[in-house]
């Protein structure tokens, strides 16, 4: 029990370590605010739009939508690369040559990720709030199930980005999950409404936690009245949180078990071999 408390500890301590540096280093903390600029950017110019058939702000119903998509890429795809990277570089190696290393390390990822989504979500959410008008944050309730949507979406989501990393062999492979990723972006009603879309596109849209992020966003910060523009006519939070939950009871079950099974097979010789083919395949 006391290695584990103390993994824990040491992961804390490095998941700070590691987002201070990040904020603190001018190109890591760029690349990690730019995308969150070039959003609050498509907030303004679209302020003064409004969604069809209503007088509401088009940026307005957009921004919780946005709010959703930047957790599941923060939680998917920064946890999928930390983890791709860091095995071809011999991190986790090193990890796992500590007693309790391997738990210090992905509590120092999820501490990582976690801040790192908190901070682009108020880089976005603060700002826009300046500007945008119509959006419902003056009750304790907006507020509360803003937060309670983006806990529960980085419980579904960081083990999903934990569980690609550990199947991503070459970081220089990613595409194989960006290009899918950003499929289910664009007909999981981000930018469009989803029931636009076929019906067996939609299927899959409600089956993936990007719809569900975006829908809970909607709840927390559009009036009541902006349901009735969604699909299903109402905010579903019965089904949001049936989703997101089931989602993240998997991930958190199948993930540890990958992670594992991942960390047996590194060694010393499989993490030359990933460097020699990357010496010989430079990206």
């Amino acid at each position: 029990m006391s290695t584990t408390i103390n993994a824990i500890r040491a992961g804390l301590i490095r998941g700070r370590i590691e987002f201070r540096q990040m904020v603190t280093t001018p190109q890591d903390l760029w690349n990690n605010v730019f995308p969150s600029l070039i959003y609050l950017v498509v907030m303004f110019f679209t302020r003064g739009t409004t969604v069809p058939g209503t007088d509401f702000s088009l940026g307005a119903r957009t921004l919780p939508s946005l709010l959703g998509m930047v957790v599941v890429f923060s939680g998917v795809t920064t946890m999928m690369m930390a983890l791709s990277v860091e095995r071809e570089d011999g991190t986790l190696l090193r990890a796992k040559a500590v007693p309790g290393g391997m738990v210090g390390y992905l509590v120092g990822k999820i501490v990582l990720v976690a801040t790192t989504t908190l901070a682009n979500v108020a880089v976005i959410l603060l700002p826009s709030l300046l500007f945008l008008d119509g959006l419902s944050v003056g009750s304790v309730t907006a507020w509360a199930t803003l937060l309670g949507i983006l806990v529960l979406g980085m419980i579904a989501t960081l083990p999903a980005g934990a569980l690609l990393g550990a199947m991503l062999n070459n970081p220089r492979n990613s595409g194989v999950v960006m290009l899918p990723l950003l499929g289910l972006v664009a007909i999981s009603g981000i930018f469009y409404p989803a029931d636009g879309f076929p019906g067996w596109l939609q299927a899959v849209a409600y089956a993936f936690p990007v719809y569900w992020l975006g829908l809970g966003m909607r709840s927390a910060l559009l009036p009541d009245g902006m349901a009735a523009v969604e699909s299903a006519g109402s905010w579903q939070h019965l089904e949001t949180a049936g989703v997101l939950g089931a989602w993240a009871v998997a991930g958190l079950i199948v993930a540890p078990i990958v992670l594992r099974r991942m960390a047996r097979r590194e060694s010393g010789s499989t993490v030359a071999a990933r460097r020699e083919r990357a010496l010989r395949h430079p990206a």
